[in-house]
């Protein structure tokens, strides 16, 4: 596990190549797998393949998410906050659970932030999605992470680069 958490990386470019159906449903079922707060399980994944819901999702926000646009899959991960007072913790976990599961599989990915960014300065990013997918007003959106092979190569993290001194034991 180490190992990968040092391996994966922010990927933003991607190659010119479909996932296939099998990692797909590998990366969603990894989602699922998930902990939750009190196994409440709030969240729902809305897996992405069209090329032309890919772009038009790559704009949901003014800046950094039109990469999108180039990645064969991008999964939203929405929740509902009836189901769970700590629903953005529990999206949280299961983005960057399909992020780990992606590097796992050969995958590149990238986190969008949605929740709490705009569109346009009359429209949220989340409505903007919300509208696109078709995705019921009481669920909230926050994020969505685009998966792809990678188009571009990045350096494992190095140990020697870790900010040990944001490490602390029994006391700040």
């Amino acid at each position: 596990m180490y190992e990968l958490l040092k391996n994966r990386r922010s990927i933003r470019v991607f190659q010119d190549r479909a996932v296939e159906q099998e990692k797909i449903d590998i990366l969603l079922k990894s989602a699922l797998l998930a902990p939750s707060s009190r196994r409440r399980r709030p969240w729902e994944f809305i897996a992405v393949t069209d090329k032309g819901l890919l772009q038009q999702l790559a704009q949901c926000r003014e800046h950094s998410s039109e990469f999108l646009a180039g990645a064969p899959l991008g999964v939203v991960i929405l929740a509902d906050p009836e189901q769970c007072d700590v629903w953005i913790e529990d999206a949280s976990i299961a983005a960057i659970i399909i992020q780990l599961a992606a590097e796992s599989l050969g995958l590149g990915s990238c986190w969008i932030q949605v929740r709490e960014r705009w569109h346009t300065k009359e429209q949220t990013a989340e409505d903007y999605i919300k509208n696109l997918l078709g995705i019921p007003e009481r669920y909230r959106i926050e994020c969505m992470i685009a998966v792809g092979y990678k188009g571009e190569e990045k350096l494992p993290y190095k140990e020697e680069e870790l900010h040990l001194d944001k490490l602390h034991f029994n006391r700040f």
